[in-house]
């Protein structure tokens, strides 16, 4: 099942994509979709090409990104430690936008930049949770670009800040059922800018699997139905770029998640 949430002329909602169609299934948040996945569409289908995407899940109640998550991210960082255990820091709703929304630069000369993630999408209440049982509480799985203001995460530790501003996390394009990516560890991972490749990776590079994350996670906080747990970003960020290459007003980002979809967001000047 591929989970949508889109604008047409006729209205917004939450649908379900099939053959290249979006059947609205009444629905106006992903967070309601949830509560009733299986209620029948209210309305006609619409052609995918006659909507606008939005962000499938637009106001997750928590954003939970994974820090250091993949040993080459870790190797192209002088300054980095392998972690024993998941390491993790919040992003707020009010950074998410969607599909083809601008990334703002916020001023002048900011280090702004970019990081694909494979996020997990809880589909279930969820609080302490073992292991084995974790997959049981994850719905699917979406696209998310990580951006970054680096000269303020890297400024006094200010992660919280840097990572916070307005459009600093696009989202998207679906919301993937976990049943149609059984095999999570082949499923590749790729930034492009302006299409030049940037990262490329796999998802079984991960250092720790989705179930542990999951269950690391609901062992501090109660995880919610629509709830975001991203699983860390590989290597080719522009930071660590020799010399560092940050995005700019003009430039296009494409990442992309086997599977899932690619999610594009152009680059604008924000002061």
């Amino acid at each position: 099942m591929r989970i949508v949430a889109f604008e047409s002329v006729d209205g917004a909602g939450i649908g379900v994509v099939e053959d290249g169609f979006v059947y609205p299934t009444g629905h106006l948040s992903f967070q309601e979709f949830l509560e009733a996945p299986d209620s029948p569409s209210r309305d006609a289908p619409l052609a995918l090409a006659d909507v606008t995407l939005r962000a499938p899940v637009a106001r997750p109640s928590k954003l939970i990104f994974s820090g250091i998550n993949y040993a080459s991210h870790l190797d192209e960082n002088p300054n980095g430690v392998l972690p024993d255990e998941p390491v993790f820091f919040a992003k707020l709703p009010s950074a998410v936008v969607g599909p083809g929304d601008a990334i703002r630069v916020p001023y002048e000369g900011c280090h702004v930049d970019y990081e694909v993630e494979l996020a997990i999408v809880i589909g279930k209440r969820a609080h302490r949770v073992s292991i084995d049982d974790a997959l049981e509480a994850v719905f699917g799985y979406t696209v998310i670009n990580d951006v970054s203001a680096r000269d303020v995460q890297f400024r006094n530790a200010q992660i919280t800040l840097g990572k916070n501003y307005d459009t600093f996390c696009p989202l998207g394009p679906v919301v993937v059922s976990r049943d149609e990516l059984p095999d999570i560890a082949s499923v590749a991972l790729r930034t492009t800018v302006n299409g030049e490749v940037r990262q490329s990776a796999l998802a079984g590079e991960m250092i720790f699997p989705i179930p542990r994350l999951v269950s690391r996670v609901s062992e501090v906080m109660t995880l919610e139905p629509g709830d975001i747990i991203t699983t860390g970003s590989p290597s080719g960020v522009g930071c660590f770029r020799d010399p560092p290459t940050y995005l700019e007003p003009g430039d296009l980002v494409i990442v992309e998640v086997e599977g899932i979809g690619s999610l594009a967001n152009p680059v604008v000047a924000g002061w």
